[in-house]
């Protein structure tokens, strides 16, 4: 009870700052959003949006192994293997120098012929596209090689490191994206933003691999290649590369199905609403990056319940994260786009909304993933999950093919998202007597109780007041309170209700 107590401490304290890192981010994120749509224009700001996109389509391999290499780190953290720990990094790091000289000649060659010959991209723009081009590459090559070094932060829980050099990267975007927007020197200025980002990205995984290499000893390089954990690496790397490839298939492959049979307007739109997305989601998925080496370690040191409590809570709790800070905007969507963009594209709308919806049945499956991973054992998932979730690229070009509206892409990711679901509850039932009913009871029909209870009376006012300043704010504190009185009254069980009652007395008491 005692070892549980440290660990929901130590969640809560990496929670906490990741949540100061994530508020400092999200409010200069969406000023510097708004900023880069107005200096480039939609048309560029599509550009930059599907061609940094391209190479993020390279990095399917590194993402597979990034996974192995945090679960591998965690598990043996678990088990307190300090040789093994090292052995791991060195062989990682290893793996990932030679990947990112791979990805470098696939990107100059398939990447660039593309990009020059497929691409729906302004001929007039085509030079500035391959800048861009080039400028991803170099920033995704220094991301691949400190893969094994952030993998380290997250599995030894160092939260404020991440807390800490976010904040210094979001400082320098936003001096990047002031400096395109009011120096009137610059020529290309779509050229020079990818600049001043390379530059940036360059010294802030500088930083990571240094603070490693200052406080970690197992990131202490050793000129030796362990063969069996390489083959065991790259083995879990290889089925974990099926679900990478997939996932990033119905990202980034979407928006290039998009770019060619729409334009990049309309990926300056699909752009926007994953820019508000990941300002909101990113309050959720840091707080899975607080809990999930927990859960690793958990299963490592065979402790099921409390592995199994984490799953479910996790779940929930980052939903109702999602759902607290989305709600406003799935109501007030087209007031709060010209609050924040003044002028926008017309299907950024629909686009926003479909895209939180997706993440908030995405977001249910974090906890799952990390439990899946844990395990080891993960081929037969991968080929059965990932297999579905590869089906949002054929399916996505059937339907644009038909004539259907660019946001039915994110109709059909919704609808996969929720069959992998399913699938993966299925998966773990086998392999963890992990109860689908069970799940399903305190998880799912959970939260989607407290989403329809939540949605009522902002749903009423919404209809009943006319469009304006005062009924966003009428709106935003009825999202608010309902879905804050909902999460405590429906969401949360009677021994979480009880701990809130105790820590709102305990903060009450300090201030009085």
């Amino acid at each position: 009870m005692t070892s549980n107590a440290a660990n929901h401490k130590r969640i809560a304290k990496n929670t906490l700052m990741l949540y100061v890192r994530m508020l400092f981010n999200m409010l200069v994120s969406l000023y510097t959003s708004r900023v880069v749509l107005s200096a480039l224009g939609v048309e560029d700001y599509g550009i930059y949006n599907v061609v940094g996109g391209m190479v993020i389509m390279f990095s399917l391999i590194s993402s597979s192994l990034s996974a192995s290499v945090s679960r591998f780190l965690t598990f043996e953290l678990g088990t307190g293997n300090q040789d093994k720990v090292n052995r791991i990094f060195s062989t990682a790091l290893i793996i990932h120098i030679a990947l990112a000289i791979i990805i470098w000649l696939c990107a100059e060659t398939i990447g660039v012929w593309f990009l020059n010959n497929y691409m729906n991209i302004p001929g007039d723009r085509m030079y500035a596209a391959n800048w861009v081009f080039q400028f991803s590459i170099i920033s995704f090559m220094f991301g691949v090689v400190s893969v094994p070094y952030n993998a380290s932060i997250i599995s030894h829980e160092r939260m404020k490191a991440f807390a800490y050099i976010g904040m210094v990267d979001v400082l320098l975007r936003l001096a990047a994206v002031l400096s395109i927007a009011y120096i009137a020197i610059w020529k290309d200025k779509l050229i020079i933003y990818s600049l001043f980002l390379v530059c940036i990205s360059i010294l802030l995984q500088s930083i990571y691999i240094i603070y490693c290499r200052t406080n970690f000893k197992e990131c202490r390089f050793r000129r030796v290649i362990d063969k069996p954990l390489l083959k065991e690496l790259t083995g879990f790397a290889g089925w974990n590369f099926i679900g990478s490839s997939a996932g990033l298939l119905k990202d980034q492959g979407v928006n290039i199905l998009l770019n060619i049979f729409c334009g990049p307007v309309i990926n300056a739109a699909r752009g926007i609403s994953f820019a508000i997305n990941g300002a909101i989601a990113s309050f959720a998925y840091n707080f899975m990056t607080a809990i999930n080496p927990q859960i690793t370690k958990s299963y490592a040191a065979g402790n099921h319940q409390y592995m199994m409590s984490l799953i479910e809570r996790g779940s929930r709790f980052s939903f109702y994260i999602l759902l607290f800070l989305a709600l406003p905007f799935l109501i007030e969507t087209d007031y709060i786009l010209t609050l924040w963009l003044n002028s926008y594209p017309a299907e950024a709308t629909l686009f926003v909304r479909l895209v939180l919806i997706l993440s908030m049945i995405d977001v249910l499956s974090n906890t799952l993933i990390t439990l899946q991973l844990a395990t080891g054992k993960i081929r037969n998932y991968q080929i059965a999950v990932g297999g579905m979730m590869l089906m949002n690229f054929p399916v996505s070009y059937i339907v644009l093919k038909l004539g259907a509206i660019p946001q039915a892409t994110l109709i059909v990711a919704i609808v996969i998202s929720i069959c992998c679901l399913s699938l993966r509850l299925i998966f773990l039932k086998q392999m963890t007597n992990l109860s689908i009913q069970q799940y399903i009871s305190n998880v799912c029909i959970n939260v989607l109780a407290v989403t329809a209870c939540s949605i009522i009376i902002p749903a009423i006012i919404f209809t009943m007041l006319a469009p304006g300043l005062t009924r966003f704010f009428v709106v935003t504190l009825s999202c608010i309170l309902s879905s804050s009185l909902m999460i405590y009254l429906v969401g949360c069980s009677l021994n979480e209700r009880i701990f809130i009652q105790q820590k709102f007395a305990e903060f009450k008491h300090r201030f009085a």
